[in-house]
């Protein structure tokens, strides 16, 4: 990560995840920031698949492509595969989801994690 701006929550990524597990999201692709730079050296993400099928699962919402975030396809955000990452694994920020995607994201980890 070399002169790249600081990482903000709703920043849209992407990231380097091809060290995974079973089921776990791999590859290089995009991911949305939940967290920004309060910690240490790591980065808090929902991981995004350009599988529309995904949102079939619980847990999941669709991102469409608009001006500032980046994306050129409908992607899903995969929320049940919220994980950290190295912030070294960030290759880099190519825009922000807009208010209401943010608060639908905020909404259902509440309801996931049973915050709410």
């Amino acid at each position: 990560m070399s002169a790249m701006r600081a990482i903000h929550k709703g920043d849209v990524l992407i990231v380097d995840l091809t060290v995974s597990a079973g089921r776990e999201q791999s590859g290089v692709r995009p991911a949305i920031a939940i967290s920004g730079g309060e910690l240490p050296g790591v980065v808090i993400v929902i991981p995004l698949t350009g599988t529309t099928e995904a949102l079939r699962f619980p847990n999941t919402l669709a991102i469409l492509p608009e001006k500032g975030n980046g994306l050129e396809n409908q992607s899903v955000a995969l929320m049940f595969h919220i994980r950290s990452v190295d912030k070294r694994r960030v290759m880099n920020i190519i825009g922000k989801i807009n208010v209401v995607t943010r608060k639908k994201i905020d909404t259902t980890l509440k309801r996931m994690l049973q915050f709410s």
